[in-house]
């Protein structure tokens, strides 16, 4: 036996709603409100939280109202919508009304499940909006950028807390993992990377809701690099390993492997280390899938940066003269190329490697000229991992055979230099 839910006719009056004006904002009928608050039946779960809203109180206190009839009350979830049960059949009057009310019901889903917040104009201009981040990040100051990369971000989180159809929410959680990549760009060249894995776990949870395997590929790409900027070059490498599953075209496959043969150089595993470079031009010359641009993309200038830095970190010097290759050939690749897509964070790193390569083989004036392009560089160029870079190079020069080299003493005291020039507080590309 149904029993009168007394606290739900309270709060209900308590806002200044009669039964008609509740039905009216509710898109149902009056009688619907009258068999809620009879016990008869309750509202379905997809109408609870609007109810609730009209009410003033939460979903849960709404279930709490809905409850507080008595033991003799069954709970909302459980009590389906139907007819007044009597020992002779329902009268033609009842049946009219249950009718009615399903038919309010379905109208009212039909506007709940048809409701969106984003449309196909404001998904595309997101779409646009990011790839247009993407590339002014390679060559723009971050002061210009950060601000509109953060609000952006913040705009689409609010966004998926709405409703909109399941395509497009696929499409907002891809847009928030590439946005949350940027950022975790932003605070990978700053030095920051506990934040940076932060904002890449939830990239990676963003594209897991997109099932967006290019983007899983790509923040398993940033999670490599955090771990290389950590030491931690056996995780870098596993996790540059890890992303390799989900590459599935462009040129993330290059990435991913420039990233391994990096990290295997710098545990001294020689194999591995060739291995990874031949794989990645193997890979490059096999996809024809195009990339998102910017930072999501892997030049072919930028593959052989990594080949670079990775032949001249197995300390033989049977590879020196292939680093200095490979750095050469970076360097020229950039400065080919449009200057919006002039990375000029890789190319400071490329000219690192040249000095720290002709240093190795005894090329003092190779070195100096190499050095000349980073004292050159303004302070908003020196990125978190540039600065790193030099104070490997400076302790290099402070060790035997070059501490007591006269020849090197200019060379010394131009990086000491550079090193003691102040940190870069926002960075105008990824750290490479």
């Amino acid at each position: 036996m149904a029993t009168r839910r007394p606290r739900l006719i309270e709060r209900r009056k308590a806002v200044g709603h009669t039964q008609e004006s509740l039905a009216e904002t509710m898109g149902v009928d009056r009688t619907t409100v009258g068999r809620w608050e009879s016990g008869h039946a309750a509202p379905q779960p997809w109408m609870r939280p609007k109810l609730a809203g009209t009410l003033g109180i939460t979903v849960d206190q709404l279930a709490e109202l809905l409850d507080s009839a008595g033991p003799e009350t069954a709970r909302p979830m459980d009590v389906p919508l139907q007819l007044p049960q009597a020992r002779r059949p329902a009268s033609p009057r009842d049946m009219v009304a249950a009718i009615a009310t399903d038919s309010a019901e379905s109208a009212l889903f039909l506007r709940f499940a048809s409701s969106t917040n984003v449309d196909d104009i404001l998904l595309e201009q997101l779409e646009a909006d990011i790839a247009r981040l993407a590339v002014e990040y390679v060559s723009k100051p971050v002061p210009d950028l950060i601000h509109e990369i953060s609000c952006l971000r913040r705009s689409v989180f609010d966004l998926l807390q709405g409703r909109q159809h399941p395509q497009q929410t696929i499409q907002l959680y891809l847009a928030a993992g590439r946005l949350s990549g940027l950022a975790t760009h932003i605070a990978l060249d700053l030095g920051h990377y506990a934040v940076a894995a932060t904002h890449a776990r939830t990239s990676w949870l963003c594209a897991e809701h997109a099932g967006h395997n290019g983007l899983r590929a790509w923040v398993r790409s940033v999670q490599s690099l955090i771990a290389y900027w950590q030491l931690d070059y056996a995780q870098a490498a596993g996790l540059a390993r890890a992303g390799m599953p989900y590459s599935d075209g462009g040129t993330i496959g290059a990435r991913l492997l420039s990233l391994e043969a990096r990290a295997c150089a710098a545990i001294g595993d020689q194999a591995g280390t060739l291995r990874a470079i031949e794989s990645a031009a193997e890979a490059r010359t096999s996809s024809a899938v195009a990339d998102l641009p910017g930072v999501f993309t892997f030049p072919e200038a930028k593959q052989w940066a990594y080949a670079g830095t990775a032949l001249l970190a197995l300390d033989s010097p049977r590879w020196v003269p292939q680093a200095i290759g490979a750095s050469h050939l970076a360097i020229a690749l950039y400065q080919a190329a449009p200057v919006a897509d002039q990375s000029s964070g890789d190319l400071l790193a490329a000219h690192l490697d040249l000095a720290n390569a002709h240093l190795a083989s005894r090329d003092t004036d190779g070195a100096q000229e190499a050095l000349n392009v980073v004292m050159q560089a303004g302070p908003e160029r020196l990125t978190a991992s540039i600065a790193k870079r030099l104070q490997a190079l400076n302790s290099s020069l402070a060790s035997r055979p070059f501490a007591r080299s006269p020849a090197l003493l200019s060379l010394r005291k131009n990086v000491q230099e550079a090193c003691s020039r102040p940190a870069l507080t926002t960075s105008p590309e990824p750290s490479t």
